[in-house]
């Protein structure tokens, strides 16, 4: 294998705490490798239907509907890609609609990216599809062809330092 693990860095993020730890250990990565992160946002709109099934909304607001979501997705997509984390990585920023499974699942694919990062849940819970289909990250890992990162929330990450005054054992051959 010639060249670094990973190049292509693809992180779907919905904007929950979970997503956005994951966007933050795509970054260590990233400069790790000296990879590029693709961040991908997905509006649902699986949810949107469901929304005007229950006359919550109306199917002729679907088009304003859609605009506002844009509109705040690339606010809430600004704010994160605009912190000082994000200094020296290469980055390119995705706006789809759809199913965020299918999305991902199809830029993964489409980009021939080497890694997903993403949150082990996302923004929604409870929802009935979950219990018969399984999460998002669960399809994604279950789909793409190459490797995904799952990161729970919260996640802290742990470094084991050796102790003072002992010293690494090394194997003699």
């Amino acid at each position: 294998m010639n060249g670094p693990l990973f190049k292509k860095i693809l992180v779907p993020v919905d904007f929950s705490p979970c997503s956005r730890q994951a966007f933050f250990i795509a970054l260590k990565l990233a400069k790790l490798f000296d990879a590029q992160i693709l961040f991908l946002h997905v509006i649902d709109t699986k949810a949107l239907e469901g929304l005007n099934a229950l006359g919550l909304a109306s199917p002729s607001e679907e088009k304003i509907q859609k605009k506002r979501l844009r509109h705040q997705a690339r606010l809430l997509a600004r704010g994160m890609l605009l912190t000082k984390e994000t200094k020296g990585v290469k980055m390119t920023r995705h706006l789809s609609e759809g199913k965020p499974f299918s999305e991902i699942t199809r830029m993964a694919r489409t980009e021939k990216v080497d890694l997903v990062v993403m949150g082990s849940y996302g923004g929604q819970t409870g929802d009935v599809t979950r219990i018969f289909f399984g999460s998002t990250a669960e399809q994604v890992v279950r789909t793409v062809n190459c490797p995904v990162l799952c990161v729970p929330f919260p996640y802290q990450a742990t470094i084991i330092e050796p102790k003072k005054g002992t010293k690494k054992k090394s194997k003699k051959s």
